[in-house]
Order: C-alpha cells, then structure tokens, then sequence
C-alpha cells in the first residue's frame, strides 16, 4: 500500500487546517481538484444532516467533531450504530451504489464547519481518481472491522467500560481534553438509560479521571482512563494504523 501523501500547510477554502484523514491522504493534485468541490457547511449540535432511508444527495468529509449514525428499533429505542469523525466519511454508503442512509445521522459534538460535496460530484471523483477510490475502500474496511469491534464490545464489556472507550476516542476526534457532551447523548451511544449514564459518570468523577458539569466533559487523567476502557480502543486504534488511515 502506498504511503500518504501529506502537506501540513494544507487549508480548506474557508482558511480551516485540513484534518480529515480521508482528504488529507490524498495526493496534491488530486485533493486541489476535489477541494474545488467541496463547501463549507456549518453544522448545528443535534442536526440531521441524513433521514433514515432518505435519498443521500451530499456527503460529508467531518474535518473535527464527533457525527452518530443511528436507528430505531420497534419499541421506538433509539441506537447507535456507527461513530463517525475524522478519520472518515457520512455516507460511505454511496461508494457502493446504496443512495438510501441506513440511519439518522447526527452531529452530536460540534467542531467547526463540515466539508461535504454533492453525490454526484463525489461520485465523478471516485472515477477519477484511482487513490480516491482506494482510500474510499480502506474507509469502509475500517467501518466494518470498527461495527464489528462495538458489536462484540457491546455484547462483552460493561457500560463503565463502554463509556471509557467512548469518551477515549472522541477526545482523539477532537484533540482535546475538554468537549461538550450531552448525557442523553451518551446514553444512545451506549445504548442505556440517562440515569445509568449519570451513575457512571459520577463513579469517574469521583476517581479523579474526568471532571463535568454544564453539558462539558473534562479528561483529568487520560492514562487512567485507557486502563479503566476495554481493550476495543486500543483495538479500533490500531485497525486505522493497519489500513493507513
């Protein structure tokens, strides 16, 4: 597999560093022609950027900020199903001909603008571009191998666990420490109750690993942290060094 080729100088149109993983592993030429394509679209915390079985006509390319991808059961419960920031793509979909969404797909932690393009658009480049295709490949490599990691996660780890590795990697997502976080949110992330969540969050708290308040989470003690997860963090970790994304 070939190296990436990536400039540190690289900005989006808007003057915005470059750090979707996707995008950034291009190579020059390719990402100034696909860069002319893509549009800076601000992204409101809870908004529906795709409807369950709904017409995708727009991907997204997240360029920092944590993005949910989630279904309804016939109950009415509410689950996630993918975490998507980025190291990847909303709408992977569309690569493989499927222009339906699979879920309600959410922002449910901002971080400045998202950079999406036109389906058809996005398709003509997936022609063009023999790189584009195959990093579009190894990203849903990853998105198998990362649903495949959470069901056998979910299935075998509790929820202090669960919630761990969850807060782990949205602090990766985001390079920070400190991050808005709802804990209803967290709640359809770990498929449990609010008050559940509350309990665990208080029992972190009181260990000195994270501080909250106010819809803000704080990691104090990130070490710590990793060895109170499971060990599908350091797993998913991995599955992207493996693919080179």
């Amino acid at each position: 597999m070939r190296r990436r080729t990536r400039s540190p100088t690289r900005v989006l149109d808007d003057g915005t560093p470059l750090r979707n993983r996707l995008l950034a592993a291009l190579p020059d030429g390719d990402y100034r022609r696909i860069r002319a394509r893509l549009q800076m679209q601000s992204v409101a915390i809870d908004e529906t950027l795709q409807e369950p079985s709904a017409r995708i006509t727009t991907v997204y390319f997240p360029n920092g900020g944590v993005f949910s991808v989630t279904t309804q059961m016939r109950d009415r419960a509410v689950v996630e199903v993918a975490t998507i920031g980025r190291e990847g793509m909303l709408g992977i979909g569309v690569f493989f001909g499927d222009r339906r969404a699979p879920g309600r797909t959410f922002q449910q932690v901002p971080d400045g603008p998202v950079p999406s393009m036109r389906v058809v658009a996005f398709l003509e480049e997936a022609l063009t571009s023999a790189r584009f295709r195959e990093i579009l490949g190894l990203y849903a490599q990853f998105s198998l191998l990362q649903a495949m990691q959470s069901a056998a996660c979910n299935a075998m780890h509790d929820v202090p666990q669960r919630c761990c590795r969850w807060l782990l990697e949205t602090r990766d997502r985001l390079d920070t420490n400190d991050f808005p976080l709802k804990q209803e949110f967290l709640a359809v992330m770990l498929a449990v109750r609010r008050p559940t969540v509350a309990v665990v969050m208080r029992s972190l708290h009181r260990a000195g690993l994270i501080s909250s308040g106010y819809g803000r989470i704080r990691i104090l003690q990130r070490r710590r942290l990793e060895a109170a997860s499971c060990g599908c963090y350091a797993a998913a970790r991995a599955h992207l060094v493996r693919l080179g994304l």
